[in-house]
């Protein structure tokens, strides 16, 4: 099997170091959910208890 040129390799790495910092940045913008926005979406039932 032949080498691959040097240039291959920094080429390769290059695309993997983008496609992982892409990623990231992508991972990183993405809104996380907050358990209070959660909560507004549940239904909450009250109960009064007569004692």
């Amino acid at each position: 099997m032949p080498q691959m040129m040097p240039l291959n390799w920094l080429f390769l790495f290059m695309l993997f170091m983008l496609t992982l910092l892409m990623f990231n940045i992508l991972n990183y913008f993405q809104p996380v959910p907050t358990p209070l926005s959660t909560m507004l979406h549940m239904k909450t039932t009250v109960y009064m208890w007569k004692w």
